[in-house]
């Protein structure tokens, strides 16, 4: 049990640090409530998932190549870049039209999984690692153990997304809404900042 916790709070440590899944996810749960807040999470942990199980089957080799690298910082910067300029115009507008206006969950979903999936963080997050975990449990413990232990860190970042997603729907009752707007407002430019940043290190492996 002890071992199961350990795992699960891995998870939870993982998710935590501020990038641009949860940026996405405070900009959602303010403006359309914790289901679409919850749907980016869900979607950003399926990616998770699948890197995963690529790590597992020793896939991961592929991908982790200066060319796919390359590839995934500069589209992750468009998607980031583009997310953002659209979010801080949205904010722009009246944060009570915002709040009645619905979006479709599939949409929300899709954002955070193509949000992780093309983040190269998220490679070399679970290449060192969960890769180092995987190397080490399946020396110690048996295939079963292995599974649970990879469960629990998946169910510590389910965890946090689903904390995320009622804290940010919280505010979203809670506050005032021009709060709201400005918060919506700095979403925006976080993710704008985490694409350029990704814009820089694409033309860092691109040309040097």
């Amino acid at each position: 049990m002890f071992l199961i916790l350990k795992y699960v709070l891995l998870g939870i440590s993982l998710a935590a640090p501020i990038g641009p899944v949860n940026a996405a996810q405070m900009d959602r749960g303010i403006k359309y409530g914790f289901w679409q807040a919850w749907m980016v999470g869900l979607g950003a942990t399926i990616a998770d998932g699948l890197y995963m199980l690529m790590v597992y089957m020793g896939l991961v080799s592929y991908i982790d190549t200066a060319f796919v690298k390359t590839f995934l910082w500069l589209f992750g910067c468009f998607v980031l870049v583009y997310t953002g300029f659209e979010t801080f115009n949205k904010a722009a507008k009246d944060a009570r039209n915002e709040k009645n206006y619905t979006v479709h969950a599939g949409k929300s979903f899709f954002a955070g999984f193509l949000m992780s999936l093309t983040n190269p963080l998220t490679i070399l997050f679970w290449l060192g690692i969960y890769g180092s975990i995987l190397a080490e449990t399946a020396a110690k413990y048996s295939f079963e153990s292995l599974m649970l232990y990879s469960g629990a860190i998946f169910a510590g970042i389910l965890a946090w997304d689903f904390t995320m997603a009622l804290v940010s729907s919280s505010f979203r009752k809670l506050l005032a809404d021009r709060i709201l707007g400005a918060i919506s407002k700095l979403s925006g430019l976080s993710l704008i900042g985490f694409g350029l940043y990704f814009g820089y290190q694409g033309i860092t492996f691109l040309f040097f």
